[in-house]
């Protein structure tokens, strides 16, 4: 079934209201809408969004904050920030990322969806796979191929409308987790998109598109970090009152042992990211370093959602808890974004144990 794109009054309302306190732009240029402040205020509102109960809410910002907006912010003209950046920074305008497809995730060098120079316009035909406010945005961060070039140099990212003809978005994706978030599949038939609205230059896209996964994984991590605090705050409490063989769950060692070792890690994680940041802010590469931080924090999540939860019992296999709720939107986190695998590849390079090519 193939539905027209609307915007969900919902989430439009979240991105006005964050928007108008100027929460979408903290690290933007002024001229455009943002706050101009350097990235470790982007983190510190990351932080404070992972007191978001669910994991939907918080990613649907992510992408808008510091996914499909960080390349055209740093490398594209005037006339695009002006048309894309600023009303998505006020909140009038949702973005989302084209990036995966169907059999393109991990390997972004793969991708198939293509962009033809035809005069002043761009042709688009192709697909986009587990696309996050897919089904209500006004614009897509577009990652196409536009020649036929290396797969490192042959692509560009491009402001493409989601209102023109031959965009279709063909379903929203059932998940197990993020279930308050849409997760689109679209196709392109043919889309014209004016030439004017690639991002910096033409055959830079790859090269872009890794610059802006360094942000959405710092952000990642940054989300994920209040999370933990709060899983493990709650559990304390629940197994403070619950008792078992006559003494709460709590007092047995095996219990508060495990809960302290998980809050070490997310202090170490969580020094890691500060890391990181302050390293971006200075304007060195921390590729390396936020790799490390991605890797760490999904499958810290993993452990801890699983820990606590056993620590819940019966009540931790319900739907009424935040436990389990993090339990299943967490996992993606060693998914999306690179996974875990990737990031892993990513940090041999950096170790320079790869072979040369």
């Amino acid at each position: 079934e193939i539905h027209t794109c609307h915007i969900s009054p919902l989430l439009s309302l979240i991105f006005k209201i964050l928007g108008s306190a100027g929460f979408l732009g903290v690290n933007r240029p002024v001229e455009y809408g943002g706050l101009g402040l350097d990235y470790s205020y982007s983190v510190a509102v990351a932080e404070e969004l992972g007191n978001i109960r669910c994991g939907g809410i918080p990613m649907a910002i992510g992408v808008q904050t510091d996914m499909a907006t960080p390349a055209l912010s740093r490398f594209g003209s005037d006339e695009l920030k002006t048309e894309f950046l600023l009303p998505t920074i006020m909140g009038d305008k949702v973005a989302c990322l084209g990036v995966s497809e169907v059999g393109a995730g991990s390997d972004v060098s793969s991708i198939l969806t293509k962009a033809v120079k035809k005069g002043d316009e761009y042709v688009i035909n192709g697909g986009k796979m587990w696309t996050t406010n897919g089904t209500q945005a006004d614009w897509m961060c577009l990652l196409a191929n536009t020649s036929e070039g290396p797969p490192h140099r042959n692509k560009s990212l491009i402001c493409l409308p989601m209102n023109l003809p031959g965009v279709h978005i063909a379903r929203k994706i059932d998940k197990i987790g993020m279930r308050s978030s849409d997760t689109a599949e679209i196709f392109f038939d043919d889309v014209r998109v004016p030439c004017k609205n690639v991002i910096g230059q033409e055959g830079m896209g790859f090269t872009y598109q890794m610059l802006q996964f360094q942000e959405e994984r710092l952000w990642a991590v940054a989300n994920i970090l209040t999370m933990m605090d709060n899983i493990i705050q709650e559990t304390i409490d629940y197994t403070r009152q619950r008792k078992i063989f006559k003494m709460p769950v709590l007092y047995h060692q095996s219990v508060h042992f495990k809960l302290a070792e998980l809050q070490t890690e997310v202090e170490l994680l969580r020094s890691l990211l500060y890391n990181a940041t302050a390293l971006y802010i200075k304007g060195n590469d921390m590729t390396k370093l936020a790799s490390m931080a991605k890797l760490k924090a999904g499958r810290l999540a993993r452990e801890l959602g699983d820990s606590c939860l056993q620590f819940w019992g019966g009540m931790g296999f319900t739907s009424d808890v935040l436990v389990s709720r993090f339990y299943r939107d967490s996992r993606l986190l060693s998914i999306g974004g690179g996974a875990d695998e990737v990031m892993l590849g990513i940090i041999c390079k950096y170790m320079d144990m790869l072979p040369k090519k």
